[in-house]
């Protein structure tokens, strides 16, 4: 999957391109501004889905706007997906922590296909205290403000954006759009009903979410639930994707980045258990 895992590749990716990135220049849905905080807290005992979850699988799709590609450094390799948010700011997006590595410089391109798109420049973190601590795979998250030359905001470029919301609940279908680690490249997309893992975790049956699909928003309508990451950095099985547990701490996060202010220094992802 993106996995041996999404974390460990991506962390050998991104300590190789260091070195040459230095020599170079270059729903209790809320958004910030108001709503109703999610409040929901990973069950003790997490409940189990209704009935088994038929095997869906990853199909191209149109590139929809609202996300796009993360590349780290000099180079043309995508390595992470990432989804723009409903934001006062307009130029937010969202990601998995482990998609980012402070010092290297990285990009984000919206509705990224074959023939490439507009380029927007990572300038400020946010993290969740527990990632900066102990990389915490239930604040595998980072909200990213990104900066751009077109004149207009992410947001209108992108023609809008997802809504902040809570983890669903089991049996919620959500859909997953994101990129397969490489260079040029199509969207895919899979559709599927929610479960939660026995680790506290909201867990998705899909098959093909493989290198690159980390930061992968998990979509209901037009609100992002979760994303792929957290557990084993996503999961070690290209069939059934993880994502940090999405409640209150990150919509605090996403006042925080809407605030604006000094960021955090993104730590390398710990080598996952994969």
């Amino acid at each position: 999957m993106m996995q041996v895992t999404r974390m460990v590749k991506l962390t050998v990716a991104a300590a190789a391109m260091t070195a040459g990135v230095a020599a170079c220049t270059g729903p209790g849905a809320m958004t910030a501004g108001g709503g109703t905080a999610p409040t929901s807290a990973p069950p003790s005992s997490p409940p189990v889905a209704a009935s088994p979850l038929s095997q869906a699988g990853a199909e191209s799709v149109t590139p929809d706007r609202r996300v796009g590609a993360l590349f780290l450094g000099d180079t043309t390799t995508h390595t992470c997906s990432g989804s723009v948010l409903a934001s006062a700011s307009g130029n937010l997006i969202l990601t998995a922590a482990h998609c980012l590595l402070d010092g290297v410089d990285t990009t984000f391109v919206p509705g990224f296909d074959a023939s490439g798109g507009d380029t927007w420049h990572v300038s400020t973190v946010y993290l969740d205290p527990r990632w900066l601590a102990e990389q915490d795979p239930q604040a595998d998250y980072a909200i990213v403000r990104v900066t751009g030359g077109s004149g207009v905001s992410l947001l209108a470029a992108a023609g809008g954006g997802l809504t902040l919301g809570s983890a669903p609940a089991p049996g919620v279908p959500v859909t997953v759009t994101g990129y397969p680690m490489g260079e040029g490249g199509s969207p895919l997309a899979c559709r599927g009903a929610t479960e939660w893992s026995p680790q506290g975790f909201p867990s998705l049956a899909c098959a093909g979410l493989t290198d690159g699909f980390s930061g992968s928003p998990w979509v209901s309508g037009s609100t992002v639930t979760g994303l792929v990451g957290g557990l084993d950095g996503g999961g070690c099985d290209d069939d059934v994707s993880y994502s940090p547990h999405f409640d209150d701490r990150i919509a605090r996060l996403l006042v925080r980045a809407e605030a604006g202010g000094p960021g955090d220094a993104a730590p390398a992802a710990l080598e996952s258990d994969c």
